[in-house]
């Protein structure tokens, strides 16, 4: 285990962006499978039968090459949505071995 380091309880600002920025991807992850359910976990699997970690990993694939190309849509963080899915991917993971 991590031991806590800061002093007295008082946390460095960049400890609180460490988790301002991870609650944002939680807060992000939670509302999407509120939308789509648990898909990224239990896909459909209506055209393409790859299991739910080989799905993800194209998504992670989709979002790398949209970074590397910088295709960034307004309405869209792709590093957002590259860590989201990284999450997925360990939650799946997790899912899988249930």
């Amino acid at each position: 285990m991590i031991k806590d380091i800061t002093h007295a309880g008082v946390k460095t600002p960049v400890q609180k962006l460490i988790e301002e920025t991870c609650d944002s991807i939680k807060e992000l992850l939670v509302e999407k499978n509120r939308k789509y359910g648990d898909s990224a976990v239990k896909p459909v699997r209506i055209f393409s039968k790859s299991d739910n970690l080989e799905q993800i990993r194209v998504r992670i694939d989709d979002k790398l090459n949209r970074l590397i190309n910088q295709q960034n849509d307004e309405d869209e963080d792709v590093i957002n949505d590259l860590i989201g899915y990284l999450i997925l991917y360990k939650v799946a993971d997790r899912h899988n071995k249930l």
